[in-house]
């Protein structure tokens, strides 16, 4: 019988599937396992290359089977999807994970600790509370217009909304049954507030403790959250070449039509992690609406770009700047150092 070199795993909740192949692509065996015995399975198997596709559970699972001895390499499901052949089931998804992991130019995805994936738990935790936060004061919002309350946009009109509620002559006005409705929502937004700032807390004080979420807090436009997530979402950053290639995989670069010697870009691709980006343009719109305001330091390249592109435009451009600064500093182990405007 050959020898195994390359595994590949279909992960799910309870039934897995293993396909493994020796050096020359060949078939050795196709295998399913329960989650009980896939464990036991891997430790009566040589030491061999291990394939996931990088969903839930598979940072877990990719520790436990390195525990083991054996080399995992998780895929994103996108790079596996072209080596499935016809219909779809877990044997053949195996062996379009064990395919992939076999080709020379494919790209991993680097295996997550359980710290780094605690820390981007609290991320994900506050983020998910914001968000329904964001739909109960639009729920308010939409339920006093309905009878005939227009509630100004924004968090900082909830506290003089929750004082407009207490007020007799207000509820007077609003359906007896609407009125405890409209308590709940209130002490729900209240209780969300006092969540989101504990968290806020927390994240405080990881970031001081952590050397590099300091360092990229040096860059403009980058506060706590940012660089929270950004050090417990993205991978480590010598996983990339250059700065470029950070940017791409946060989606921020060019998406190209290019054929026949002939370059042509288009806009940005939002191939990569959509949170960390949507936090970088968050925190370039941040900027630009400053320098929209008091003004852009003279002869800066923030000045020139607003002077000839949109302001959307701009944010976007200096979130991608922001993105190179990230895999610099943390790459260099430096602080920004804000550059010297060239005179005119």
């Amino acid at each position: 019988m050959s020898q195994v070199t390359t595994i590949g795993l279909d992960i799910a909740k309870n039934v897995f599937h293993a396909h493994g192949a020796d050096e020359r692509g060949v078939m050795v065996f196709s295998r399913k396992l329960t989650r009980a015995k896939l464990l036991d399975f891997f430790v009566g198997q040589p030491a061999c290359v291990v394939a996931l596709e990088a969903c839930s559970g598979a940072h877990h699972w990719a520790r436990e089977l390195r525990s083991l001895g054996h080399e995992v390499r998780l895929i994103p499901p996108s790079y596996v999807k072209p080596f499935v052949k016809r219909n779809k089931n877990d044997a053949m998804d195996a062996e379009a994970i064990c395919e992939a992991a076999q080709r020379p130019g494919m790209r991993f995805v680097a295996v997550k600790s359980e710290d780094q994936q605690a820390a981007g738990l609290v991320f994900r935790t506050r983020d998910l509370l914001v968000r329904q936060r964001t739909q109960l004061i639009n729920a308010i919002r939409g339920h006093l217009a309905e009878f005939g309350w227009v509630a100004p946009r924004g968090t900082a009109h909830m506290t003089m909304l929750a004082d407009l509620l207490e007020d007799e002559h207000f509820n007077s006005t609003l359906p007896e049954a609407a009125r405890p409705m409209f308590k709940l929502m209130v002490e729900m937004l209240g209780e969300l507030d006092a969540r989101i700032a504990t968290l806020d807390r927390e994240i405080a004080r990881r970031v001081k403790e952590d050397e590099d979420a300091r360092r990229l807090m040096t860059i403009p436009g980058i506060g706590p959250i940012a660089a929270t997530a950004i050090l417990a979402l993205s991978p480590p950053a010598e996983t990339f070449r250059k700065g470029r290639d950070f940017a791409a995989w946060l989606g921020l670069t060019p998406r190209q039509h290019s054929t026949g010697g002939k370059q042509r870009l288009g806009s940005i691709s939002r191939m990569g992690e959509r949170t960390i980006r949507r936090l970088l343009i968050i925190g370039g719109s941040s900027m630009v609406r400053q320098a929209s305001r008091f003004g852009a330091p003279a002869g800066s390249w923030l000045e020139r770009m607003l002077v000839r592109k949109p302001r959307m435009l701009v944010s976007v451009a200096l979130a991608n700047k922001m993105a190179r600064m990230v895999w610099a500093l943390l790459t260099k182990k430096e602080d920004y150092r804000a550059p010297v405007a060239v005179a005119a």
